[in-house]
């Protein structure tokens, strides 16, 4: 892996904005990002270590996990929804709007968690209050990551925008490492009676303070350039043509962009999955299974997701200079290559060694998780980018993230081992390869013109026009043909 190309690049949407300017942006979408992934992380942990007693105690101990899982998968259901919705008014109006009320939704669902009472208290009812605030969760996550990489995207330099747009990407392990860390320190201090009832509420209740600060950051920043002009070229048409409706994002996005929704869902199998097992299912993995104390899985990821952090914008550089889809494309195959060592390492029960194991796998999924954010919104035009981006990263994570850990725990219940879980890596792993293979290179795209018929002709531009936008549209998929690139 190497830094980012400083070298000029075939594109150039607009000229960069000052290097402070830039970098408020960054901080804005990677302040906003950690919060709400520590919020829906924090869950994955806490389901995995005490949501099967606290709220459903009449269950055997691997039942009680598995139904744990449920109201985990619940909020991974809702991100499709919260894409559309989001997706479509961040369209529309603009994203910075959208990421603040996102923002406020996710957190102030979190903090409820941590007032729950649980079903020694209401009974059933406790299921279904933790059930409706992780809908709340991911319906907010689901509109969260596609305006927070699309500001950074859309604002940032076009030589290096897979190095700046994969800093919002590295909000994810951030999250997991703070969630993970509170947790950790939480269950090192605390005795498992006092952890279980009432240490597991603190790491909640911090969301409340995190959001004022995430706040704080995000209100600061201005809307995206890219956004403002696509928006007023799009008003100057109306005001021409006499023209009173324009085509809705959603409508839109399945038009003229389903190829690179089916290719962006594709990409995501081996990204969600890989990623939930390597840091949700392992916990479970360790304690049932090999009964290894809490603390040993809490720790590895912890110290795994410090890695995973500093990777991300290296992998995110080395796509500016190589290419989306070769970094990309690596990720895929190393975590499918990797998943057999991967357990191995694990049965061995040192700590050193399922650490490794963990940093390994993490910094394999990075390769993947970098140049994503660049990568989708470099697919999909402006006036149906938000929508686009979200509704192909989020509609996966049905499929991928929301079953991977109630997946991996049936499987590891149904065969007494990790064979069966390491084959469904790679069964994913060989799904997100065939749809690369689909796809074209997008690192040389200019976002303004991309799927843009109505934008004005740029020397240089790589973009390409919608199907059915005219008679010279390129193809949509590499399946119709390569698109080739102007270099100036």
């Amino acid at each position: 892996m190497v830094p980012p190309s400083s070298s000029p690049s075939a594109s150039s949407d607009a000229a960069p904005p000052a290097a402070r300017s830039l970098r408020r942006i960054v901080a804005a979408s990677l302040v906003g990002t950690t919060i709400e992934w520590y919020d829906f992380f924090l869950y994955g942990s806490a389901a995995a270590l005490v949501f099967n007693t606290l709220f459903f105690p009449d269950s055997d101990p691997l039942v009680g996990t598995l139904l744990s899982f449920l109201t985990y998968a619940v909020g991974f259901a809702a991100r499709p929804v919260g894409a559309l919705v989001f997706g479509h008014y961040g369209d529309r109006i603009g994203r910075k709007k959208l990421l603040v009320i996102s923002l406020l939704m996710m957190g102030g669902a979190t903090f409820a968690i941590g007032l729950l009472p649980t079903h020694a208290t209401v009974g059933s009812f406790a299921p279904v209050l933790l059930t409706t605030l992780r809908l709340v969760q991911g319906f907010a996550l689901g509109g969260e990551w596609g305006g927070a990489v699309l500001l950074v995207s859309e604002h940032g330099d076009a030589r290096r925008r897979g190095f700046w747009a994969s800093w919002p990407q590295t909000g994810a392990p951030a999250g997991q490492l703070l969630a993970t860390g509170v947790l950790a320190a939480l269950t090192a201090l605390l005795t498992d009676s006092a952890f279980e009832s009432w240490g597991w509420r603190v790491p909640f209740l911090l969301s409340g303070v995190l959001v004022v600060v995430g706040l704080w950051v995000r209100l600061a920043v201005d809307e995206s350039p890219v956004f403002k002009e696509a928006q007023a070229r799009a008003e100057a048409r109306k005001r021409q043509e006499g023209a009173t409706d324009e085509e809705l994002p959603l409508p839109a996005v399945l038009r003229h962009h389903w190829r690179d929704v089916l290719v962006a869902m594709g990409a995501r199998m081996a990204e969600n999955i890989s990623f939930y097992v390597l840091t949700a299912f392992i916990l479970v993995y360790l304690t049932d299974h090999l009964g290894l104390s809490q603390q040993t899985g809490l720790n590895a990821v912890l110290l795994a997701s410090a890695v995973h952090f500093c990777v991300i914008p290296l992998w995110g550089g080395l796509s500016d200079r190589v290419g989306r889809r070769p970094v990309y494309l690596l990720g895929a195959l190393g975590v499918g290559a990797w998943i057999f060592p991967f357990f191995a390492l694990l049965d061995t029960g040192n700590f050193a060694l399922i650490a490794l194991a963990v940093t390994v796998g993490l910094v394999l999924h990075g390769a993947m998780y970098a140049p994503q954010a660049a990568f989708f919104s470099e697919l999909f035009a402006t006036r149906m980018r938000y929508s686009g981006a979200s509704i192909g990263a989020q509609f996966s994570s049905v499929a991928a993230g929301a079953p991977a850990p109630m997946i991996a725990t049936a499987l590891l219940a149904g065969f007494d081992g990790s064979a069966m879980v390491s084959l469904y890596v790679i069964a994913a792993a060989l799904l997100t390869v065939v749809a690369l293979a689909c796809a074209d290179e997008t690192r040389h795209r200019d976002l303004n013109e991309v799927g843009e018929p109505d934008a004005p002709a740029r020397p240089g531009a790589a973009g390409r026009a919608p199907e059915g936008a005219g008679e010279a549209a390129p193809p949509s998929s590499a399946a119709d043909g390569p698109r080739q690139p102007v270099e100036p």
